[in-house]
């Protein structure tokens, strides 16, 4: 295994060691073994398709990592609207750490969708959810446990991002989104 200098396991060569290494691993293991986690991006695409399994699924949510390996968090602002201020809605922020993709072009230049735990009682989403103090607010765990499923909904607050930019996805389990 060479950091990329004349590597050709299976015909592929990067300039990464890390790369290298970990794809003839992945290789030999799915010689092995069926080699699929439970709960990952190829699961929740196979879920979200799966023709037999009459659900109403709609969305594979994600999180995205920079090159720091750190969470990426995005802020959006919107109109905080309500019966008690419909003459006169209110700014509100909406920050979050979980994405539902709308297109991708040729160029990996993405428009991605905010989503966020609401109430589905009205009155827009609130801010992610969890325990919000500063030793966890870049935490997206902080922002999804103790949640119900139900109340992951779409913000209708879009960001448009370089997907080059970043270094790691995990994918949340397909879920379907009112």
């Amino acid at each position: 295994m060479s950091c990329g200098k004349g590597n050709h396991h299976h015909g592929t060569t990067t300039s990464s060691c890390v790369c290298d290494v970990v794809r003839a691993i992945a290789d030999a293991q799915n010689e092995v073994v069926e080699n699929v986690c439970d709960v990952s991006c190829e699961r929740s695409i196979e879920s979200l398709l799966d023709p037999a399994a009459a659900n109403d699924l709609n969305t594979v949510p994600f999180i995205l990592y920079g090159n720091d390996l750190n969470p990426f968090k995005a802020f959006g602002i919107d109109f905080l609207r309500n019966k008690n201020n419909i003459n006169n809605p209110k700014f509100e922020c909406i920050e979050s750490f979980i994405f539902r993709a709308k297109t991708v072009d040729d160029d990996c230049c993405a428009v991605i969708e905010l989503l966020a735990f609401g109430t589905n009682q009205g009155g827009g989403a609130n801010q992610g959810g969890g325990n919000k103090n500063a030793a966890n607010e870049n935490d997206p765990c902080a922002q999804v446990d103790g949640q119900l499923l139900e109340n992951l909904v779409p913000t209708g607050i879009c960001i448009t991002v370089d997907l080059s930019c970043f270094c790691a996805i995990t994918c949340l389990p397909a879920v379907s989104l009112m």
